[in-house]
């Protein structure tokens, strides 16, 4: 389905009756990788999934957002298409979002689950900023048009060497992702005030461990649960699993 958000023709999936959840997905993918756990969902609920802009079928906005430009365009997506509070499903960069919008806006959210959720800036040693540092000088030397196309093979063997997967693909979305993995979210946990579960696989090489505590940490009254075996997706790695916790998590929710 398209509707129109703000400026943005916006693609999303609609499927079964009940409570109204949104599923956000992780950087780099689309509602496509959530189509399980809409599935999972739709006898007992509305889920909505939505391409975020920049991502499957949603062109991306003109300039670059952070995770509060995301965090809006989606609670203008409910606004839309008439939903006056959901649960929200958020993995990896969804879950930085639904952090977001369950920050700003409580009075839409009435759950929250989190899925390898990013939204907690890693703690960088001197090694780190020394590689980074000497790799921008780097590229604005073989920036010079001097260079020609050496120059361009060059910059981009330095996002190789040192940016990460996401970073080396994000193509014109570069400069959004920049700014969303700069915000650290950790100072909103204490403004979180709805039930929330965040679930985590062991195997996970996107997202610490270290991370998911501080969130439970930070959430009052949250849940934590680690999935055995599974890795950044593990509503993928773990669908019976992953599925019997959400849905109990749901069914306690709505009592």
């Amino acid at each position: 389905m398209l509707i129109r958000v703000g400026d943005l023709d916006t693609h999303f999936t609609v499927c079964g009756e009940g409570r109204p959840m949104v599923l956000l997905h992780g950087w780099g993918t689309s509602a496509e990788s959530m189509g399980a756990v809409a599935k999972s969902l739709e006898d007992r609920f509305r889920v909505y999934a939505l391409d975020l802009p920049g991502f499957g079928w949603t062109p991306a906005a003109a300039a670059p957002w952070g995770t509060w430009e995301y965090a809006a365009y989606v609670e203008a997506f409910m606004d839309r298409v008439g939903i006056p509070v959901a649960g929200l499903i958020g993995h990896s960069f969804g879950g930085r979002i639904a952090l977001a919008l369950a920050s700003r806006w409580p009075n839409r959210v009435r759950s929250l689950i989190l899925v390898a959720s990013a939204g907690i800036r890693p703690t960088r040693g001197p090694l780190y900023h020394m590689k980074v540092g000497a790799a921008k000088l780097a590229k604005r030397l073989f920036s010079f048009p001097i260079w020609g196309r050496l120059g361009e093979r060059k910059v981009a063997e330095i996002y190789r060497r040192v940016g990460s997967r996401d970073y080396r693909n994000a193509g014109p979305l570069r400069a959004t992702l920049v700014k969303v993995v700069g915000e650290d979210l950790r100072s909103i946990l204490s403004s979180i005030r709805v039930p929330t579960l965040i679930i985590w696989g062991d195997k996970d090489q996107e997202v610490p461990f270290s991370s998911m505590q501080i969130m439970a940490r930070g959430i009052a009254g949250s849940r934590l649960e680690v999935l055995e075996g599974a890795g950044h997706f593990p509503f993928a790695d773990r669908p019976d699993r992953f599925g019997r916790l959400v849905r109990e998590f749901l069914c306690q929710d709505s009592r």
